[in-house]
């Protein structure tokens, strides 16, 4: 049943999407042609609203609609490759003049949240913001040693309207989990749950001064990327206050040129910047629209991004990580039987799935677009082979990568904007090369052991007596079951031959960690090509177990 919540909140989607007469807009895609006739029915428009044109038609539409449609149409305005001319140039007002709410509302929030007037907070305040979003809105002000500061302050009510959105959201995901072919794959609920999380996230403004503050550190002395300082005094859930930085949105291309900015150089750091973040620091900028990635104007050896609004963050499970670096990896070099591994590897496909014939349908999507810079790469299209791959081959959608695909999405239509025909793998392999490498060589093995050393120390105690415990339930069976069945005796020897793997297994796994204890601590002694002969002999020991438990008797 649906909700009253559910419905009213329906209801009036549909009412405003009338009201701004969005019908002509639904017209533009083929499937939805047949609702021509209901045109006739509907009211004529206020005439403010009749006489304005259809993009700022669907941008007023999506303000009013609040923060989640409004977010929609920011990661629209990017891909001018996918939208008219005049409709991405409305949208693109959505990434940060949204319509925005008094300047006494905004002083009100701040006195409430910090404890204190604004006179006795500020030397003085702007009543105008600066900018304004679907979420908040920016003003200018003076901390009391006239520090230039700008103050991010909630709107009153957003969490409310959020929460009707989500409650929609919710009742969408039930009836296309009940409804929809394939649900299990696609994960309605996890996706929604997902969005949730983020968007929850978002509504602290506390939350996001500590993601700038993690990001500031990540970053600090670079040439490539400039964070705001976070002023925790005049900071709180619904308030947060940074330092005032000047710089050019990354879309206002007329002011980099004139500015006299390398717009090749700046779009190649950008894919860098990205790669640096969800690779090496495994914590990434995942609202970067224009409107929160800006140009900075000071001087510098080199062209430099600025990072705002840090309220979406994204950051992935180990494993994600580690598959998506492999798969980028793979890509690169074109090696599509080694993505078809790592998507079975990785459960995001069926494990009953033959390679071969996964890897060439890899083949038919990617081999077209990888010689070509962005310019020349249609994202419908590769969308639409992507999308009849994945209901052919059954791939179960990653909630977790929802912010990555989002933020891959915000990156290619800014690298668009700045160097049309930037070749995003020739600038992305090196970056991700260099970065896999320095995670996975031997320094950064050995930093990790000395890291976990203490948790190890700890532990390593236990180890020989849970060894002989093993060995000795292995050795009387008693970790066997009894079968009787003589059609189970294969079972059975199957059963016994894995434990005897298994012993050797953990046998092998013990002396390694040993091995990487001994180097862990630079062990003295008798060395052999400069390494301690014990870190060797639990080495050859480890290898001597492992191919025994890798050995098949018959």
């Amino acid at each position: 049943m649906l909700g009253i919540r559910p419905m009213t909140r329906l209801i009036s989607i549909g009412a405003t999407l009338a009201r701004y007469r969005l019908d002509e807009l639904l017209l533009l895609l083929p499937g939805l042609r047949l609702l021509r006739w209901l045109r006739g029915i509907l009211p004529a428009p206020r005439g403010d609203i009749g006489n304005l044109p259809r993009g700022a038609r669907l941008r007023l539409c999506l303000q009013a609609l609040g923060p989640l449609f409004v977010k929609f149409g920011q990661i629209l305005s990017t891909r001018r490759d996918l939208l008219p001319a005049d409709i991405a140039d409305e949208l693109t007002l959505l990434q940060d003049r949204v319509a925005p709410f008094p300047g006494i509302e905004a002083e009100r929030e701040i006195e409430l949240s910090l404890g204190a007037p604004i006179a006795q907070l500020f030397k003085s305040f702007e009543r105008v913001p600066l900018a304004s979003a679907s979420i908040a809105q920016v003003h200018l002000a003076l901390l009391p040693d006239d520090t230039e500061v700008v103050v991010k302050v909630l709107r009153p009510n957003v969490e409310k309207r959020i929460s009707d959105d989500l409650g929609l959201l919710k009742l969408v995901a039930r009836i296309a989990e009940r409804h929809l072919p394939n649900a299990d794959k696609i994960q309605p609920r996890e996706i929604v749950a997902e969005i949730e999380r983020t968007l929850k996230n978002e509504v602290d403004l506390q939350r996001e001064g500590a993601n700038a503050s993690q990001l500031r550190r990540n970053f600090a002395n670079s040439l490539d990327l400039r964070v705001p300082k976070v002023y925790w005094d005049w900071s709180g859930e619904r308030v947060l206050t940074q330092e005032r930085i000047r710089g050019i949105p990354s879309n206002d291309l007329e002011a980099i040129d004139a500015a006299g900015i390398d717009r090749v150089a700046l779009a190649e750091k950008g894919v860098r910047l990205f790669y640096q973040q969800v690779f090496r620091d495994n914590f990434f900028h995942a609202d970067a629209h224009p409107g929160n990635i800006w140009v900075d104007t000071e001087p510098s050896e080199t062209p430099r991004f600025i990072a705002l609004d840090f309220g979406i963050m994204g950051a992935l499970p180990e494993a994600d990580q580690y598959y998506l670096a492999e798969n980028f990896r793979a890509m690169f070099s074109s090696n599509y039987r080694r993505i078809a591994e790592l998507h079975i590897e990785a459960g995001w496909m069926p494990a009953h799935l033959r390679v071969d014939e996964l890897e060439a349908a890899v083949r038919s999507v990617c081999e077209p677009y990888f010689t070509k810079p962005i310019a020349e790469i249609s994202l419908g299209e590769v969308l639409a082979k992507i999308f009849r791959l994945a209901q052919r081959y059954e791939l179960t959608v990653q909630p977790q990568l929802m912010l990555l695909q989002k933020t891959l999405l915000n990156i290619e239509g800014v690298g668009r904007l700045l160097h049309p025909k930037l070749d995003l793998f020739a600038v992305a392999q090196p970056v991700l090369e260099e970065i896999v490498q320095k995670r996975y060589s031997v320094a950064a093995l050995r930093q990790t052991m000395s890291d976990r050393l203490p948790e190890l120390m700890r532990h390593a105690p236990d180890m020989p007596r849970l060894l002989h415990a093993y060995l000795r339930q292995a050795a009387t069976g008693q970790t066997s079951m009894e079968i009787r069945s003589r059609e189970m005796q294969a079972l059975v020897d199957e059963s016994r031959e894995g434990q005897r793997r298994t012993v050797f297994a953990v046998l092998g796994a013990g002396l390694l960690v040993a091995a990487a204890l001994l180097y862990a601590l630079d062990a003295e002694g008798p060395r052999w090509i400069g390494l301690p002969l014990p870190l060797w002999v639990a080495l050859a020991g480890s290898l001597a177990a492992f191919l025994a438990a890798l050995h098949r008797r018959v």
